[in-house]
């Protein structure tokens, strides 16, 4: 891997934007690669947001608290309205929010009603599409939320009391026509290990990571403690399972064959081998390998440019840029 380092600026949240890196709460400050940097909007928000993410096109915003119940919508840097997330637990686990494009029309995908009750809400309009009446939410706490490269499929990296991280994954264009559906999804992968950790190979093949968690002793040779496998939605098969030479729990899947790992030091592991075949361990990416998060100081922003396989990091006045060389 080669690593690039950007200076930066009362640096609050970062956002992959035509291959440059946008904090979008400091008046969407743009940072080149080649360390050059442009204002892209009129203001500072203001917020203590330590996360953002943005539509393609950059024309929506949302910015937020990681562990906090506050955020704001934005359109073209101008302040759509403030949203909102449950109290309860919010201080332990990341903020749910993606956005999705369907049809042309946009949504905020979060949680405004209730902690396990996941909605699509129109950002134009504000109206929640989903919230009808006859919704039964089952008891889980949505969080780190991916969308499909083609956008049909949303990932929920969320978690469950006592606690148990776990993944459940969501067919976008039938919960727009039946919202019950989010409540309880019918697509999770079957075996008897916790998943910590997941991320889109492409748009039906899912790289999924245990941890030392067994929920199912009679099925946990099935896929055993950290080791991976490739989830294949459209068979609902899992592959047989890769044991890593190594600690990992936070994937982002770079292609078929190779993903960034980016619990503790950046990593790149053979997903057929679990050989970690590049590392920077000059590099504190933090012990992130859950839903779960009780301090914001235990990790950095961490996002990944699905287009060019490289991982940004946010660190105190500078962003770290890395780029894998296989």
């Amino acid at each position: 891997m080669t690593r690039q380092t950007l200076t930066a600026n009362y640096l609050n949240t970062i956002s992959w934007f035509n291959n440059t890196i946008v904090d979008w709460d400091s008046a969407g400050t743009q940072y080149f690669l080649d360390g050059s940097t442009k204002q892209l909007r009129k203001y500072h928000l203001g917020l203590p947001s330590s996360a953002a993410i943005t539509t393609p096109d950059g024309m929506y915003n949302f910015i937020y608290s990681r562990l906090g119940t506050k955020g704001l919508l934005l359109k073209n840097g101008e302040l759509l309205r403030e949203i909102d997330r449950s109290y309860y637990c919010a201080d332990v686990y990341e903020y749910p929010a993606a956005f999705a494009t369907v049809k042309n029309k946009t949504y905020l995908i979060h949680c405004p009603i209730s902690y396990k009750q996941l909605d699509f809400e129109d950002v134009e309009t504000g109206q929640l599409i989903t919230n009808i009446p006859g919704r039964e939410p089952i008891d889980f706490f949505h969080s780190r939320l991916e969308i499909s490269p083609d956008g049909k499929y949303l990932i929920d990296r969320g978690w469950a009391w006592h606690p148990l991280d776990w993944l459940e994954v969501y067919n976008i264009q039938d919960c727009l026509d039946n919202p019950k559906l989010l409540d309880n999804s019918t697509l999770s992968p079957d075996i008897g290990t916790e998943i910590c950790t997941a991320s889109f190979i492409n748009s039906s093949k899912i790289l999924i990571g245990s941890s030392n968690e067994v929920i199912n002793n009679e099925r946990a040779d099935e896929m055993p403690i950290k080791s991976l496998a490739i989830w294949d939605l459209e068979t609902n098969r899992i592959s047989n399972p890769t044991k890593v030479n190594g600690t990992f729990g936070n994937l982002f899947a770079i292609n078929d064959d190779y993903a960034w790992d980016m619990f503790d030091y950046p990593k790149i592991i053979n997903i057929h081998t679990g050989e970690i075949v590049d590392k920077d361990e000059t590099i504190d990416s933090g012990k992130r390998n859950s839903a779960i998060a009780y301090s914001l100081n235990e990790y950095p922003q961490i996002i990944f440019n699905r287009d060019t396989k490289q991982i940004a990091l946010s660190g105190k006045d500078k962003i770290e840029v890395l780029t894998p060389t296989l």
